[in-house]
């Protein structure tokens, strides 16, 4: 008899976590041209999951936090999330940095007040829709200076996005740390062919800091955007980390 009742007891069990794993998942990529099609990681990743996953990459060259927001792009994306489908998971994974910093006008914003409350309010507006946000810290450079050593300062963009994501309990995957592990291992011959084009014989140091138009970014090569090799291998890292933050998105990878 008691036999009876554990096994009842398990069965109800295992159909009440059937009825609330979802069915279908949405995963919608929100950044700047790291992350964009043709110049970022971001449809790379998207491949990475499996055919059923909808990924929607709607990540926007040379945009910010303030940016993003200002030309109506997050209002598009907050539609999506409101009426999401029954059944259906969304994850936003979101990636700002880049054009937040000094010397972009109509983009930059205060690093130790604008940046960092642009990214609660991000956080605010998704707890509601019942969506999972993920926040990235921004990809590496790949600019090494004189010594062989890898610049970053992206870093406190970085640390920033930390101690948001710590303050409001979002889960969070530090991609600058690994990016730019990553990219110091393999010095910079090797990380320059992972570009939009190939390295002109002449290509000054300074090609990796020039500011980003607000647009697609050109096929040149710089030490910021990403080609297909690129986009590979920087997906392969977010791939990998993102089911150490987030496990219950393993099944859905490839």
């Amino acid at each position: 008899m008691k036999k009876s009742w554990l096994a009842a007891l398990v069965l109800v069990a295992g159909a009440a976590h059937a009825q609330d794993a979802p069915s279908s998942l949405r995963v919608i990529l929100v950044g700047d041209s790291t992350m964009a099609t043709k110049s970022g990681y971001g449809d790379a990743l998207c491949a990475r999951f499996k055919p059923e996953v909808s990924c929607l990459n709607v990540a926007k060259g040379g945009r910010s936090t303030k940016s993003f927001r200002a030309e109506g792009l997050w209002g598009q994306v907050l539609t999506l999330l409101r009426d999401r489908l029954a059944g259906q998971a969304d994850v936003v994974l979101m990636q700002f940095g880049h054009n937040d910093q000094p010397g972009k006008p109509g983009r930059s914003t205060d690093l130790q007040t604008e940046f960092p409350v642009n990214l609660a309010g991000y956080i605010a507006d998704v707890a509601p829709t019942g969506a999972r946000l993920v926040m990235l810290t921004p990809l590496t450079r790949r600019s090494f200076n004189a010594q062989g050593r890898l610049e970053n300062n992206l870093r406190p963009w970085a640390d920033a996005t930390i101690r948001v994501s710590a303050e409001h309990q979002v889960p969070l995957l530090d991609l600058n740390a690994i990016s730019h592990a990553a990219v110091q291992a393999m010095g910079e011959t090797e990380a320059d062919t992972l570009a939009m084009a190939p390295k002109p014989i002449d290509a000054p140091a300074q090609a990796a800091s020039a500011p980003e138009r607000a647009g697609a970014a050109n096929p040149v090569f710089d030490r910021t955007h990403l080609g297909a090799k690129g986009a590979q291998v920087f997906s392969a890292m977010v791939a990998e980390q993102l089911v150490v933050v987030m496990p219950e998105l393993k099944r859905w990878m490839r």
